[in-house]
């Protein structure tokens, strides 16, 4: 479905884990179609996502182990019970929590019943499935055996990082890599199955949103990380010792969110060789992306016109050197491979004039946090009336406090500005930011869930540079009740982002 970026629309930002559901995580079952029909009711357009790809060290999705493959934590058990691949699985005696992924629990028993679904696919699939199963792995070839392979390899090896593997298998020796392909052939089986559910039941809800007039935002990481397929694959892409060991990492220096900078630890591109491909690894995985979502915000931005190097060595960001990234040519390569891009461009943090060339060369709008413009005066660029139309405005994102946490800890100064800003008060600030979103100019609007429903810092996503503890929030619908989508719907109708009969006003 294609999207225009230049029309008036908002939209709610909902990690796909963050969904209900009866089985310890959000996933592409019946809650997520759920989701949907209520932002439909709610006069909503857009869904952002998080990543969809699988979540890596501290469940983080910005660190996963592939840039191409879905997290198999979002494929639903419910299509597989009905495919009769499933029996219906038996939940634990203490039920999962509700309102809090608890990673430690959840995880083991759904790879439990993944692959219960997968040995009763290879059992009693009918021919049509296994065909459908085929024709899909072999158009995925250019990563799927891969990162079939990789997971098969690593599994037993309890996640061991792919350089610590036998050298022959971690420099990818071909008679090892054929040894391997025998030994875990039933391993390499089981991931090509998660995935292809995956993409099946993304597919699917990726159509459903569309047919209702929801577009699906997904998020691409610019990094991936170091133990990951695609490093594996491609060791030669990415800034790394004989030993596989990254020279300099990824990272941001110190800033309002971190006195010693965020350490990503991210092994760092080798721009020059990606160049000489006419960046086709780039183009392939933004067409993998646009299989999932119909715009995507692409993170840390600002990387591609210039990067924060951090020693490999180094234990912080405190020190490290900037250096200049591949600029416009990379986006022109993938346009000519792929077309006209339908990209929103994540411009925060330490922003030089660059960046802003760049972004706007591109003709890609940036991002606007509300919560960010009330520490000064009037002309911060962060305050609506600064915003210009080529902007996504949010009341905040998944690294940002909650508006009412926000509040609860604002200054003095800022809460004064916003009281007399936006004309509200501890009641009704969520609303209010949200309002001021939506009647600004900018083009695109979107709240985070939390914001809609008023929560505090309880219930934040994430807290950048903290590991553990972070992206389980889970919502459930007794907390929604008809309030909250009722007022989106109004204050989308009457900001001209959805039909005025949304409103329900008296003719």
């Amino acid at each position: 479905m294609t999207i225009d970026l230049n029309k008036r629309q908002s939209g709610v930002l909902l990690h796909i884990t963050s969904l209900p559901g009866p089985h310890g995580v959000g996933d592409f079952g019946p809650e997520a179609y759920h989701f949907v029909d209520w932002l439909q009711s709610a006069g909503q357009s857009l869904w952002q996502w998080l990543p969809s790809t699988p979540i890596g060290p501290g469940e983080s999705p910005y660190q996963g182990v592939s840039a191409f493959a879905g997290s198999q934590w979002m494929v639903a058990l419910e299509p597989l019970v009905e495919k009769g691949w499933l029996a219906q699985p038996t939940l634990p005696v203490e039920a999962f929590d509700a309102s809090q992924v608890d990673f430690g629990r959840v995880l083991p028993w759904r790879e439990q019943q993944l692959r219960a679904a997968a040995a009763g696919f290879f059992a009693k699939a009918r021919p049509a499935e296994r065909q459908e199963h085929e024709d899909w792995c072999a158009q995925q070839q250019h990563w799927l055996p891969d990162y079939a392979l990789f997971m098969a390899i690593r599994s037993p090896r309890n996640g061991q990082p792919w350089w610590e593997w036998p050298r022959d298998l971690a420099a990818r020796e071909p008679r090892a890599l054929a040894t391997a392909r025998e030994q875990y052939a039933d391993e390499i089986a089981f991931w090509r199955f998660v995935q292809w559910c995956f993409d099946v039941q993304c597919g699917a809800l990726k159509a459903y949103a569309n047919e209702r007039g929801v577009h699906i935002m997904g998020d691409l990481p610019i990094f991936v990380a170091h133990d990951s397929a695609d490093c594996w694959a491609r060791p030669d892409l990415y800034e790394l010792d004989d030993q596989f060991q990254t020279t300099v990492v990824a990272g941001v220096p110190p800033d309002a969110l971190s006195a010693t900078g965020q350490r990503w630890g991210n092994p760092l591109y080798r721009w020059d060789r990606m160049a000489h491909e006419d960046f086709a690894w780039w183009s392939a995985r933004v067409q993998r992306a646009l299989t999932s979502a119909d715009v995507f915000r692409i993170d840390h931005f600002r990387g591609f016109a210039a990067y924060y190097e951090i020693s490999g060595d180094s234990p912080d960001a405190t020190s490290g050197q900037w250096k200049t990234g591949p600029g416009k040519a990379l986006f022109d390569a993938i346009a000519k491979s792929l077309g006209e891009l339908p990209i929103v461009a994540e411009d925060l943090g330490f922003i030089t004039p660059d960046v802003h060339e760049l972004r706007n060369a591109l003709n890609y709008p940036g991002m606007k946090i509300l919560q960010f413009g009330f520490g000064g005066d009037g002309d911060h660029e962060f305050l609506p009336h600064n915003w210009p139309r080529a902007a996504v405005a949010y009341t905040g994102t998944h690294d940002n406090d909650t508006v009412r946490g926000w509040w609860n800890h604002a200054s003095a100064h800022e809460r004064a500005y916003v009281g007399a800003y936006l004309a509200c008060g501890d009641q009704d600030i969520h609303w209010a930011m949200i309002r001021a979103c939506a009647n600004s100019v900018a083009n695109i609007a979107v709240y985070p869930m939390q914001d809609v429903l008023g929560l505090d810092s309880a219930h934040r996503m994430n807290i950048p540079g903290v590991l553990g503890g972070n992206w389980g929030w889970r919502f459930t619908w007794d907390r929604v009740g008809s309030e909250p989508g009722r007022v989106l719907g109004l204050i989308a109708a009457t900001s001209g982002r959805a039909p005025i009969a949304i409103a329900r006003l008296p003719d």
